[in-house]
């Protein structure tokens, strides 16, 4: 199997990482091997099995849309999966909104995504035109849904009530 992909430039050192540990320990722990073009982000990715295969490549993308490699490598375990939502194919071409949008997603010094990550369990990473999640599915579901709310204009509010729809009540 054979995969290639462009990953923006800001990001390849990240995917190599120091002395090229990061990409190392992608092919050692999938038995993958990667090819990267460190002038253009071209990445050349090849392997034997399918399942392996395709965890690289989604370590791979998750650490294009920003993910540290710690967050990434949870993509090894396969109850986690990787999702990104583009914005310009759900905002359009608007620069302008796509920036309010991201904005409302990341909420005042980072909040609104820190309690999406803490009340779903997942990691999220605001990149460029893209949202994108890693976590176990229901929980995933449950952070793409509140993302989406809030990009289509919900109030925060809303995209609370949501987020806290499910939990336990602890009693002291």
């Amino acid at each position: 199997m054979q995969e290639y992909l462009k990953i923006p430039k800001e990001r390849i050192a990240v995917l190599i990482g120091k002395n090229g540990e990061t990409r190392k320990e992608i092919e050692k722990l999938t038995k993958t091997k990667i090819e990267v073009d460190s002038k253009t982000g071209d990445v050349d990715l090849q392997g034997e099995n399918a399942i392996t295969f395709y965890i690289s490549l989604n370590i791979i993308k998750a650490i294009a849309r920003g993910f540290s490699p710690a967050h990434a490598f949870t993509l090894k375990n396969e109850d986690y999966f990787f999702e990104s939502i583009d914005l310009k194919e759900m905002l359009g071409k608007n620069d302008n909104l796509i920036q309010q949008k991201k904005g409302r997603v990341i909420g005042r010094n980072g909040k609104t995504r820190k309690d999406i990550e803490e009340k779903t369990n997942t990691f999220v990473s605001v990149y460029g035109k893209t949202v994108s999640i890693i976590g176990k599915a229901e929980e995933m579901e449950k952070a793409k849904k509140v993302i989406e709310m809030l990009l289509e204009g919900a109030s925060h509010s809303t995209a609370e009530a949501v987020l806290k729809e499910g939990e336990k009540e602890i009693e002291i």
